[in-house]
């Protein structure tokens, strides 16, 4: 039987570094409303949920959810993994492909290609960021429920409970796993997603430059525009990739060092 694939989308508006960026508007249009668009035009994705959290400051994402006839989830702020676990639960999703709206430029083509290695291979998780050679702004992760549910039971770090698949890329031992690459050179230096001003600022000159208006446009044309506009490129560039990733671990370890602490104080 042929597998059910659902994009699920992870969005909050309590960014730190770029508060509201979810719902922030280029050419008319959210970052997520451009994702959203993006992610249709893909050839095997059959379903879209947002998964937002129980905070007031998202009714704004639940609003667009039913304004554009999407399937939404209100779940943990910080636990994010049992935000998107639930999400799934709900909405009985068997394979998932994890997306956000940090991702305006994400490529369907892309998308399709992560999609198809994981359905050829057979595999529990495939993605194109463990090695990653496509531009930070492209990610795609594609997994099965199987596989995120057994994350969900045994995760117990902070940083494998705020990042939905750290668990899983942390034990190949554990899951068959997949890193797509690029064909060609390796890109993943260009930085594509938004995270900070600086990335906002970079998207919108790209959707400012870019000739197709009324319909999708792909990595190449980001590229073109790119090739005859390299000053683009100074606009974020130095920002350190997945930071907040980053940040979960350095908070694994403060924590780790606490809990000997408090155990050496007997307390």
């Amino acid at each position: 039987m042929k597998k059910k694939i659902t994009a699920v989308i992870q969005a909050r508006l309590g960014s730190t570094r770029l508060p509201g960026k979810t719902m922030m508007t280029i050419e008319g249009e959210t970052l997520l409303g451009h994702l959203v668009k993006r992610i249709k035009a893909t050839n095997y994705v059959n379903d879209i949920i947002i998964a937002t959290t129980a905070d007031k400051r998202n009714d704004a994402i639940v609003e667009f959810a039913r304004n554009n006839n999407l399937k939404f989830y209100r779940g943990s702020e910080e636990d994010v993994l049992d935000r998107f676990y639930n999400t799934c639960v709900e909405f009985s999703v068997d394979t998932i492909v994890r997306v956000t709206p940090d991702c305006p430029l994400l490529d369907p083509r892309v998308v399709d290609l992560v999609i198809s290695k994981y359905i050829e291979g057979n595999y529990d998780y495939v993605s194109n960021v463990i090695i990653p050679t496509f531009p930070d702004g492209l990610d795609t992760e594609v997994f099965s429920f199987q596989s995120l549910k057994k994350a969900w039971h045994e995760a117990e770090l902070l940083s494998e409970r705020e990042h939905v698949t750290a668990y899983i890329v942390k034990h190949p031992e554990k899951f068959s796993i997949f890193n797509v690459k690029r064909d060609g050179e390796d890109i993943s230096w260009m930085r594509w997603t938004v995270d900070t001003q600086k990335d906002f600022e970079f998207i919108r000159e790209i959707f400012s430059n870019i000739s197709i208006k009324d319909d999708i446009f792909f990595s190449e044309d980001v590229i073109d525009v790119l090739n005859k506009k390299p000053e683009l490129l100074e606009i974020n560039a130095g920002i350190i990739r997945n930071e907040g990733y980053l940040k979960s671990l350095q908070k694994d370890k403060e924590h780790s060092v606490k809990a000997k602490i408090e155990e050496h104080n007997g307390t």
